[in-house]
C-alpha cells in the first residue's frame, strides 16, 4: 500500500531533465504517436470510460464531462496533432543586448519544470496537460478524482506506450493515487514540484488556493452572464442566450446567468420559452423577470434566492435578472462574476464599447456566445483549463504560458566592484 508520493515525484523530477533535452521535432513525432495509439485504442478507451459512467449517478452533472465516445477521443486525437504543429515556447529569444560592460545578454523562455495539476471528473484534462507539458519541455504529475480513476489509468497507460517507443522516461507523466491523503503532499512538495494547477470546482480551487505552498495558477469555475441591452437584436439575443446555456451545460464557458434590460424584458422573456421548455431548462427568477414567466405559464419557475446568482450550475438552469440599464447591469456582473466570460447584446456601440472596456473578465464579448472561451477555438491548440487570475495567465491557459524566462549572460572576464 502507498504511503507516500514522494517517490513518484522525485522520478518525475528526474525525467523532467530529459524532457527539457528533446528538440522540438522530437516532441512533434511524440504527440502524433500519440494521437495515432489514442485512435487505435478507441474501443479500449470507451470501455475503461464506461465502467467509471456507471459508477456515476445518472443525475451528476459532472457526467457529461466524464463521458468519452469516438467523436471526443477523435477530439481529443486532433487536438493533440494541433499542439504538435504548434512553435515550441521553450527556447524562444525574447530579449537580446550587449551592455556597457561589454556582457551579452539574453532573456529567454524556458519550461516551468514539474507541473502539478489537480482535477476533477474530466479524462480529456489528462491528455491535454500530458501534451502541452510535453512540447512545452515539462513533466507532470497528474492528480486525478476517484470519479475517472478507470478512464485515467487507461489514457496515461497509452501515453506511456508513446513515450517508451520514443524512448522517453514513463515518469515524465506521472498518474498519482486518487486517494485524498496524497493531495495534501502534493501541495507542498515544494522541492520536487514547480506549479499547481487546480481545475474543477470552486471548492477544489480554493482549497489549493489556501493550502499550497507551490504556486498556483486556478482554473475552473466560471459564472458567466450575459447582458441582454435594450438596443439588442432579440433574436440573435434568444439565439445566443439559448446557445451559451444549453449547448454543453456542464463546461465553464457556459451562460449561468441572463441579465435583461427592463426596456425589452416583456417581450424578449417569452421569446426563450420554446427553446427552454425544449431543454427542460429550470429558470430562477428574481421579482421583475419571475412576474413575465409566470404569465407565460413557464412551468420550470423558480424563485431567486440570493445564492442562485454568482452560481455556477453546470446543468439545465439559469438565473435571469432585470435591470434599468447598463450600469446596473455593469454592477450585477461586478457583484457575482468569477471574471471567466461576459457578453453583451446589443446594437448602440457606445454601450459595447463601455462593457468590453470596464467588465473585469478573462473573455468578454459582444454579440456572440461565452461558449467560445476555449484554447482550441481561439487557435492555441489545447488548454489546460481557463485561467480567472490576472498574474502570469489569464484566460486559456495553454502552450505558450507553460514556459518562464531565464537570463543568459556571457562575458569574457568581466568583474563589478
Amino acid at each position: 500500500m502507498t504511503t507516500t508520493i514522494v517517490p513518484q515525484l522525485q522520478a518525475t523530477q528526474q525525467a523532467a531533465a530529459q524532457i527539457r533535452r528533446l528538440t522540438s521535432e522530437q516532441k512533434t513525432t511524440l504527440l502524433n504517436r500519440l494521437a495515432d495509439i489514442l485512435i487505435e485504442n478507441k474501443s479500449h478507451i470507451m470501455a475503461e470510460n464506461q465502467k467509471d459512467m456507471e459508477r456515476m449517478p445518472n443525475g451528476d452533472p459532472k457526467k457529461d464531462r466524464l463521458f468519452l465516445n469516438e467523436k471526443r477521443i477523435q477530439g481529443l486525437a486532433e487536438s493533440l496533432r494541433d499542439v504538435a504543429k504548434l512553435p515550441d515556447p521553450s527556447g524562444q529569444v525574447l530579449f537580446e543586448r550587449e551592455i556597457e560592460q561589454g556582457l551579452k545578454l539574453k532573456k529567454i523562455a524556458v519550461p516551468l519544470g514539474v507541473v502539478g495539476a489537480i482535477f476533477e471528473s474530466r479524462p480529456n484534462v489528462t491528455v491535454d496537460v500530458a501534451a502541452l507539458c510535453l512540447r512545452s519541455g515539462n513533466a507532470c504529475v497528474l492528480k486525478g478524482g476517484k470519479e475517472a480513476d478507470f478512464s485515467n489509468r487507461c489514457l496515461v497507460g497509452l501515453i506511456h506506450q508513446a513515450l517508451k517507443e520514443n524512448g522517453i522516461d514513463t515518469n515524465a507523466v506521472m498518474l498519482l493515487p486518487t486517494d485524498r491523503q496524497f493531495v495534501m503532499e502534493l501541495l507542498t512538495a515544494t522541492r520536487y514540484v514547480d506549479i499547481i494547477i487546480p481545475r474543477g470546482s470552486e471548492s477544489l480551487i480554493q482549497f489549493v488556493r489556501k493550502n499550497s505552498l507551490i504556486p498556483t495558477i486556478e482554473t475552473g469555475a466560471g459564472v458567466c452572464h450575459g447582458y441582454v441591452e435594450a438596443t439588442a437584436n432579440l433574436e440573435k439575443a434568444r439565439d445566443i442566450v439559448v446557445n451559451a446555456r444549453v449547448s454543453r451545460p456542464s463546461v465553464c464557458n457556459s451562460m449561468d446567468c441572463v441579465i435583461v434590460d427592463k426596456a425589452i424584458a416583456a417581450e424578449f422573456l417569452p421569446m426563450l420559452k420554446e427553446d427552454f421548455i425544449k431543454w427542460n431548462v429550470e429558470v430562477f427568477a428574481e421579482e421583475d423577470s419571475y412576474s413575465i414567466f409566470e404569465q407565460i405559464h413557464y412551468p420550470m419557475l423558480q424563485h431567486a434566492q440570493p445564492q442562485d446568482f454568482g452560481r455556477e450550475f453546470l446543468d439545465y438552469k439559469m438565473a435571469v435578472k432585470v435591470v434599468d440599464g447598463l450600469d446596473e447591469a455593469l454592477s450585477h456582473i461586478q457583484n457575482y462574476s468569477s471574471r471567466h466570460s461576459e457578453a453583451i447584446i446589443s446594437q448602440n456601440q457606445v454601450a459595447i464599447d463601455r462593457f468590453l472596456n470596464e467588465v473585469d473578465a478573462a473573455a468578454v464579448y459582444a454579440n456572440a456566445s461565452t461558449r467560445f472561451t476555449d484554447g482550441g477555438v481561439f487557435g492555441l491548440g489545447a488548454e489546460i483549463g481557463i485561467s480567472t487570475q490576472k498574474l502570469h495567465a489569464r484566460g486559456p491557459f495553454a502552450l505558450e504560458k507553460l514556459v518562464t524566462e531565464k537570463w543568459v549572460v556571457v562575458g569574457d572576464g568581466q568583474v563589478r566592484w
